[in-house]
Protein backbone atom coordinates (compact mmCIF):
# COMPACT_ATOMS: atom_id res chain seq x y z
CA UNK A 1 0.00 0.00 0.00
CA UNK A 2 1.67 3.22 -1.14
CA UNK A 3 1.15 6.38 0.87
CA UNK A 4 2.32 9.90 0.05
CA UNK A 5 4.08 10.34 3.39
CA UNK A 6 5.65 13.63 2.25
CA UNK A 7 2.19 15.18 1.82
CA UNK A 8 0.92 13.89 5.17
CA UNK A 9 4.06 14.91 7.02
CA UNK A 10 3.99 18.24 5.18
CA UNK A 11 0.48 18.90 6.51
CA UNK A 12 1.61 18.02 10.03
CA UNK A 13 4.97 19.77 9.75
CA UNK A 14 6.80 16.82 11.36
CA UNK A 15 7.78 13.28 10.42
CA UNK A 16 5.65 10.39 11.64
CA UNK A 17 7.28 7.41 13.38
CA UNK A 18 9.20 5.33 10.82
CA UNK A 19 8.08 2.00 12.32
CA UNK A 20 4.45 3.08 12.08
CA UNK A 21 4.82 4.01 8.42
CA UNK A 22 6.19 0.52 7.76
CA UNK A 23 3.36 -1.05 9.74
CA UNK A 24 0.80 1.01 7.84
CA UNK A 25 2.30 0.14 4.46
CA UNK A 26 1.66 -3.53 5.31
CA UNK A 27 -1.69 -3.34 7.09
CA UNK A 28 -3.22 0.01 6.11
CA UNK A 29 -6.18 1.40 8.01
CA UNK A 30 -7.46 -1.73 9.67
CA UNK A 31 -9.23 -3.49 12.50
CA UNK A 32 -7.40 -5.86 14.82
CA UNK A 33 -9.18 -8.40 17.05
CA UNK A 34 -12.52 -6.95 15.90
CA UNK A 35 -12.06 -4.05 18.29
CA UNK A 36 -8.87 -1.99 17.71
CA UNK A 37 -9.08 0.51 14.85
CA UNK A 38 -6.04 2.01 13.12
CA UNK A 39 -6.92 5.23 11.28
CA UNK A 40 -6.70 5.32 7.49
CA UNK A 41 -4.15 7.64 5.83
CA UNK A 42 -5.51 7.13 2.33
CA UNK A 43 -9.10 8.20 2.94
CA UNK A 44 -10.53 4.87 1.74
CA UNK A 45 -12.95 4.57 4.60
CA UNK A 46 -16.35 6.04 3.81
CA UNK A 47 -16.59 7.33 7.38
CA UNK A 48 -14.38 10.43 7.78
CA UNK A 49 -14.14 9.62 11.49
CA UNK A 50 -11.60 6.94 10.50
CA UNK A 51 -9.59 9.12 8.10
CA UNK A 52 -6.35 10.24 9.78
CA UNK A 53 -5.95 13.74 8.29
CA UNK A 54 -9.67 14.56 8.37
CA UNK A 55 -9.94 13.53 12.00
CA UNK A 56 -6.84 15.54 12.94
CA UNK A 57 -8.00 18.65 11.02
CA UNK A 58 -11.46 18.51 12.62
CA UNK A 59 -10.01 18.07 16.10
CA UNK A 60 -7.88 21.24 15.88
CA UNK A 61 -10.68 23.85 16.07
CA UNK A 62 -12.79 21.84 18.53
CA UNK A 63 -9.93 21.07 20.93
CA UNK A 64 -10.98 23.99 23.06
CA UNK A 65 -14.72 24.49 23.24
CA UNK A 66 -15.34 28.12 24.14
CA UNK A 67 -18.47 27.08 26.07
CA UNK A 68 -16.25 25.22 28.53
CA UNK A 69 -13.60 27.94 28.83
CA UNK A 70 -10.01 26.84 28.37
CA UNK A 71 -10.67 23.13 28.83
CA UNK A 72 -9.16 20.82 26.24
CA UNK A 73 -10.72 17.48 25.27
CA UNK A 74 -7.26 15.99 25.80
CA UNK A 75 -6.34 17.75 29.09
CA UNK A 76 -3.65 18.30 30.26
CA UNK A 77 -2.45 18.20 26.64
CA UNK A 78 -3.68 19.92 23.50
CA UNK A 79 -4.23 18.67 19.98
CA UNK A 80 -1.05 19.06 17.94
CA UNK A 81 -0.90 22.13 15.70
CA UNK A 82 1.99 22.51 13.22
CA UNK A 83 5.04 23.97 14.92
CA UNK A 84 3.85 23.15 18.43
CA UNK A 85 3.59 20.24 20.85
CA UNK A 86 0.45 18.14 21.21
CA UNK A 87 -1.45 14.97 20.49
CA UNK A 88 -2.35 13.29 17.21
CA UNK A 89 -4.71 10.31 17.39
CA UNK A 90 -3.78 7.23 15.35
CA UNK A 91 -6.03 4.53 16.80
CA UNK A 92 -8.85 3.60 19.15
CA UNK A 93 -10.88 0.67 20.42
CA UNK A 94 -14.58 -0.07 20.44
CA UNK A 95 -14.48 0.64 24.19
CA UNK A 96 -13.41 4.25 23.55
CA UNK A 97 -9.76 3.70 24.43
CA UNK A 98 -7.73 6.23 22.47
CA UNK A 99 -4.15 6.02 21.19
CA UNK A 100 -2.16 9.14 20.36
CA UNK A 101 1.36 10.24 19.57
CA UNK A 102 2.78 13.09 21.60
CA UNK A 103 4.39 15.14 18.85
CA UNK A 104 6.80 17.98 19.54
CA UNK A 105 7.86 20.00 16.48
CA UNK A 106 11.01 20.94 18.39
CA UNK A 107 11.95 17.25 18.73
CA UNK A 108 11.01 15.66 15.40
CA UNK A 109 11.17 11.88 15.30
CA UNK A 110 10.37 11.44 19.00
CA UNK A 111 6.77 10.29 19.25
CA UNK A 112 5.92 8.51 22.50
CA UNK A 113 2.53 6.83 22.58
CA UNK A 114 -0.06 8.22 24.97
CA UNK A 115 -3.15 6.18 25.73
CA UNK A 116 -6.24 6.69 27.79
CA UNK A 117 -9.13 4.48 28.63
CA UNK A 118 -12.46 6.11 29.29
CA UNK A 119 -13.24 3.73 32.15
CA UNK A 120 -9.94 4.64 33.85
CA UNK A 121 -9.55 8.17 32.47
CA UNK A 122 -5.87 8.76 33.22
CA UNK A 123 -3.22 9.19 30.54
CA UNK A 124 -0.50 6.56 30.24
CA UNK A 125 2.76 7.28 28.45
CA UNK A 126 4.64 4.53 26.63
CA UNK A 127 8.18 5.26 25.53
CA UNK A 128 8.23 2.53 22.90
CA UNK A 129 7.64 2.26 19.19
CA UNK A 130 4.10 2.32 17.89
CA UNK A 131 4.43 -1.23 16.53
CA UNK A 132 5.66 -2.53 19.92
CA UNK A 133 2.76 -0.77 21.64
CA UNK A 134 0.27 -2.26 19.18
CA UNK A 135 1.77 -5.73 19.63
CA UNK A 136 1.59 -5.47 23.43
CA UNK A 137 -2.00 -4.21 23.35
CA UNK A 138 -3.01 -7.20 21.21
CA UNK A 139 -0.84 -9.97 22.67
CA UNK A 140 0.16 -9.17 26.25
CA UNK A 141 -2.64 -9.87 28.75
CA UNK A 142 -0.60 -8.12 31.45
CA UNK A 143 -0.20 -4.87 29.48
CA UNK A 144 -2.56 -2.86 31.63
CA UNK A 145 -4.52 -0.71 31.46
CA UNK A 146 -4.09 -0.45 27.67
CA UNK A 147 -4.08 -4.10 26.64
CA UNK A 148 -7.03 -5.97 25.17
CA UNK A 149 -5.41 -9.43 25.13
CA UNK A 150 -6.96 -10.09 28.55
CA UNK A 151 -10.36 -10.37 26.85
CA UNK A 152 -9.17 -13.33 24.76
CA UNK A 153 -10.65 -11.94 21.53
CA UNK A 154 -8.13 -13.74 19.37
CA UNK A 155 -5.72 -11.87 17.15
CA UNK A 156 -7.60 -11.23 13.94
CA UNK A 157 -7.10 -8.70 11.21
CA UNK A 158 -9.54 -7.03 8.83
CA UNK A 159 -8.34 -4.50 6.28
CA UNK A 160 -10.23 -1.22 6.25
CA UNK A 161 -12.77 -0.45 3.55
CA UNK A 162 -11.36 0.38 0.15
CA UNK A 163 -8.79 -2.38 0.55
CA UNK A 164 -8.59 -5.04 -2.17
CA UNK A 165 -9.92 -7.53 0.40
CA UNK A 166 -12.89 -5.19 0.95
CA UNK A 167 -12.95 -5.55 4.72
CA UNK A 168 -13.10 -9.35 4.74
CA UNK A 169 -11.12 -11.33 7.32
CA UNK A 170 -7.89 -12.85 6.09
Amino acid sequence: MSVDWAAIEGALGVPLPADYKELYEVFGGSIFSDSLYVLDFLGHDEDPAFDFLTRWRVSLPVDQDSKLGNVSAVEPYAIYAPGSKGLVEWGSTEWDDEYFWLIDAGRPGECPVLARSHDVGAWHRYDMSTSEFLYRVLADANFQPSGIAQYDLGTTFKPGSGDPFDGQPL
